[in-house]
């Protein structure tokens, strides 16, 4: 059973421009910033989902014992995001820098998972894993 963490509170109309502005206009603004939080939100919940793919692609790696990382595979990735991102009228740059801090998470993840599967295998060559 996953256990669920008890969510911070969190106040949507917390503002250090509460009582400083005309209140039309922060009814407006906390409105605007209550869609990016969602979109925020659907954020996490994506990017977690993304990075239980990429723990599978991790275990398969280290089971087949393929490098961490796989730079061509990177770099088309990033050539894509880039264009993604252009399309979509967002800056490219950023685009690159978002996957690449990503990319590099996976990386760390992928290299712990080789580490931890070389510890359970260590002593047994590849033969003696019936997983291999």
């Amino acid at each position: 059973m996953s256990q669920q963490s008890t969510p911070s509170p969190y106040d949507p109309s917390a503002s250090s421009l509460q009582g400083e502005v005309d209140p039309e206009v922060m009814q407006e603004l906390l409105r605007l910033r209550g869609s990016i939080d969602n979109f925020d939100a659907t954020l996490v919940y994506l990017l977690a989902e993304r990075f239980k793919s990429t723990q599978r692609v991790g275990w398969l790696k280290a089971r087949h014992r393929l490098p961490a990382s796989d730079p061509n595979r990177e770099a088309s990735q990033i050539e894509r995001l880039r264009s993604l991102a252009s399309d979509a009228h967002l800056d490219p740059v950023f685009a690159e820098k978002f996957l690449n801090f990503v990319i590099e998470e996976v990386i760390r993840h992928h290299e712990a998972i080789s580490e931890t599967h070389s510890a359970e295998t260590d002593g047994a060559g590849p033969e003696a894993d019936p997983r291999s």
